[in-house]
């Protein structure tokens, strides 16, 4: 499905803004530039021509070959994991601007997990060859590409140890209050059904439906359909942190 995605534009010259970006590398021999996240993904995906995607469509499936490195321009991507009898867990929901898929870009080994569009999404991509001949090609796009790895290293070593030590109560205030922070509209709330907030946590919708309602009766969040509003952040990072401190 997504090789049917228009991708690089060899013939296109380089936009101004990364070509910019790419003069300062001499200069940047020592790696004291610190480049951010929007800096990275415009050096990476320099040149490439960006598509619409549909809400549901998969950017690949676990177990897949990896063959591109996906960026995401526009909308949010759900990367989710399932067990060998189809037991969902969803790892994390990707914002804009961000890149997915870079792990099995970078070994070339199967995907670990599934990624499918949550909403329209703007991707952009390389193939593997691009993917690493750039990486050969600028120092600091290599060190950038090795910071964003271990960011997301520890992040999948904290999302272990809360799984394995925290209570889905605790679990379950550290998530809204990160849905909160990527995911909220501007009246505050969150697209989000219960039973893809179990999924989160890797809990059952009755359990995640009784927090709900206790916290709704303690005005800490609002519910209506398909959607939770934080309504006392202050209140889910005290849970969250007296859990965490009694783990």
């Amino acid at each position: 499905m997504a090789d049917k995605i228009i991708w690089l534009d060899a013939r296109r010259p380089p936009s101004k803004r990364t070509s910019s970006a790419r003069k300062a590398q001499p200069g940047e021999r020592d790696g004291e530039r610190s480049f951010s996240d929007q800096d990275l993904f415009d050096l990476l995906f320099d040149n490439c021509v960006a598509d619409k995607l549909p809400a549901g469509r998969h950017l690949f499936l676990q177990e897949d070959r990896s063959d591109r490195v996906f960026g995401l321009i526009d909308g949010s991507v759900e990367i989710s994991i399932y067990s060998i009898d189809g037991q969902k867990l969803v790892a994390n929901v990707q914002t804009a601007p961000n890149i997915i898929g870079e792990i099995g870009a970078l070994d070339g080994g199967l995907r670990t997990a599934t990624a499918i569009c949550r909403t329209e999404c703007t991707i952009v991509s390389l193939d593997r060859p691009q993917l690493l001949r750039r990486i050969e090609e600028s120092p600091v796009l290599a060190r950038s590409m090795l910071q964003l790895v271990c960011r997301r290293v520890r992040w999948v070593t904290e999302s272990l140890g809360d799984q394995a030590f925290l209570s889905v109560e605790t679990r379950l205030a550290k998530r809204l209050l990160l849905l909160d922070r990527i995911l909220a509209d501007e009246s505050g709330w969150i697209a989000i059904s219960q039973n893809e907030i179990a999924e989160f946590l890797g809990a059952t919708r009755e359990s995640v439906n009784k927090l709900l309602n206790g916290w709704k009766s303690r005005a800490l969040i609002d519910v209506r359909r398909g959607h939770v509003k934080v309504a006392n952040a202050r209140g889910l990072r005290r849970i969250a942190t007296e859990g965490e401190d009694g783990a």
